[in-house]
């Protein structure tokens, strides 16, 4: 595995991968580090649908308000390039915020509307960050295809539509979320939780489940719905909710009602202690398979 700090040597990189007669296709993997088994799913993903398969690690400061955790971030990359060796991944892009955003840049990328639901509402400026730094790895790999989990399902409603409007060359492919034993989604913040911690922040999947079972025994109205949700979450005296909403998976839209087949997203959010985590799962006809 090769790893790569500077955009331009990346780019060249890539682009040898693409010339002459093999023409390989590649897989972005792009990630802050910290892996767990969710990125090595996405790893496993892109190196079945591509030829090559590159992964950045890069903590995206212009993602973080200036109240979080940018600065206790778990970082981890000797671990993490480990794991990617061992997965065969080809291209490590590891670069410094000094190479992803020399001085004087000002260029943004910003979704707007889509970007100001969700964890948009909650985290202003969040989305462009995102937007920003996922435009730039679109434009300096060039890749055919580019993995993300279902559990940042909110990321990829904004991203989905970057790549609609800014008329990326590329599929966006959405692999299921990977989940512990207990249920609780699988996110490099889940080593700040204390054991007490992880206990309680079982609820928010625990929270989707009793969703799920709601609409399958019939239940339809977002707002009966939406309550269950709640009275779920609000079990632990140690979690705050930030959001528990079902929405339209494309556009993040509070629904009035769930509709199937059409999909609905059922996603949530919760502060335990001072770590902040989010889930979902999408309600479809044949349950959503929590």
């Amino acid at each position: 595995m090769q790893i790569i700090s500077s955009p331009l040597e990346m780019r060249a990189a890539c682009k040898a991968y693409q010339r002459g007669n093999a023409q390989q296709t590649i897989g972005l993997v792009p990630t802050m580090g910290a892996l767990h088994e969710g990125h090595l799913s996405l790893v496993r993903a892109s190196r079945q649908r591509c030829d090559r398969t590159v992964v950045s690690i890069f903590v995206n400061p212009l993602q973080f308000g200036p109240t979080e955790d940018l600065a206790r971030y778990p970082r981890t990359f000797q671990q993490d390039c480990a794991l990617l060796e061992e997965e065969g991944v080809d291209l490590l892009f590891a670069p410094s915020p000094e190479e992803m955003y020399p001085a004087g840049t000002e260029t943004i990328v910003d979704v707007p509307v889509t970007g100001a639901r969700l964890d948009g509402a909650s985290r202003p400026g969040h989305f462009r960050g995102v937007a920003t730094v996922v435009a730039k790895l679109f434009n300096i790999v060039q890749p055919d295809a580019a993995f993300f989990g279902e559990k940042d399902a909110a990321q990829v409603a904004v991203l989905r539509k970057m790549v609609l409007d800014l008329n990326f060359d590329l599929s966006l492919v959405v692999c299921p979320t990977v989940r512990e034993a207990s249920r609780l989604a699988m996110s490099s913040r889940n080593r700040y939780l204390s054991e007490k911690e992880r206990v309680e922040a079982d609820a928010l999947s625990r929270s989707l489940r009793t969703v799920e079972s709601l609409v399958l025994q019939g239940e339809r109205g977002t707002q009966v719905l939406r309550e269950a949700l709640q009275r779920e979450l609000a079990h632990s005296d140690l979690l705050k909710v930030d959001y528990a909403e079902l929405v339209d998976p494309l556009t993040l839209e509070t629904l009035e009602a769930v509709e199937l087949p059409t999909e609905t997203l059922v996603a949530v959010a919760a502060w335990i202690g001072s770590t902040r985590l989010i889930d979902n799962c999408t309600l479809r006809i044949d349950g959503a398979g929590l």
